[in-house]
C-alpha cells in the first residue's frame, strides 16, 4: 500500500468516523474468510458496516473526532464496526460474538461517551430505533381506539333504545 492510498484510506475512515453514531471494536483473531463475509452481511442487513483495520492508519483517523478516546483500544487484529443507528452495530457484534470463539468485543464508543464491553452488551440488548417507533405508535393509538370506542358506545345504545321505542309503537 503506497502512502496514497493510506491517506485515502485514513480520509474514508475519519469520514465514516464522522458519521456514525455509534463505534464497536472489535478483536477477530482466525476468523475464516467465510465468517468475515456472513458477519459483513449481518453488519449491512442491520444497517451498520464492519471493517478490519490497520491499527496505526485507525489511530490516525480517529484523531479529530468524537471517537478518539478509543485509539488505545487498536492493539492486534483489531476490526471496526459502526452504524448510524445506536444500537444496530453492536447488536449484531454481541450476538456474532456470542457465536463465534474467535471473535471478540473489544469496546466502543456511543457518540464522545465511551463504553466497555458489558456497556456495549447491554447497549445490544436495547431494542432498535424502529422498534421504539412501532411501540411509542401502538401506545398512542391505543388510547384513540379506546376513546373511540367508548364515544360510540353511548351513541349505538341510544340508537337501539329508539329503535326499540319505535317498534313497540308500531307494535300498539
Amino acid at each position: 500500500m503506497d502512502r496514497t492510498q493510506k491517506e485515502e484510506l485514513v480520509a474514508s475512515f475519519n469520514e465514516a468516523f464522522s458519521g456514525a453514531t455509534l463505534v464497536v471494536v472489535t478483536s477477530q483473531n482466525g476468523l475464516s474468510v467465510a465468517q468475515s463475509t456472513e458477519l459483513r452481511r449481518e453488519m449491512r442487513n442491520a444497517g451498520a458496516s464492519f471493517k478490519v483495520t490497520k491499527n496505526r492508519l485507525t489511530r490516525l483517523a480517529l484523531k479529530g473526532t468524537k471517537f478518539e478516546h478509543l485509539s488505545d483500544l487498536f492493539k492486534g487484529p483489531t476490526g471496526i464496526a459502526y452504524s448510524d443507528d445506536p444500537v444496530a452495530a453492536a447488536r449484531v457484534a454481541v450476538k456474532f460474538a456470542d457465536d463465534n470463539d474467535k471473535f471478540v468485543v473489544l469496546g466502543g464508543g456511543l457518540d464522545e461517551q465511551a463504553l466497555d464491553v458489558s456497556a456495549v452488551t447491554a447497549l445490544a440488548k436495547l431494542p432498535s430505533l424502529d422498534e421504539l417507533r412501532g411501540k411509542l405508535v401502538g401506545m398512542i393509538q391505543t388510547p384513540a381506539t379506546r376513546i373511540a370506542g367508548v364515544t360510540q358506545a353511548p351513541a349505538s345504545q341510544l340508537a337501539r333504545v329508539i329503535s326499540a321505542r319505535a317498534e313497540q309503537g308500531e307494535a300498539a
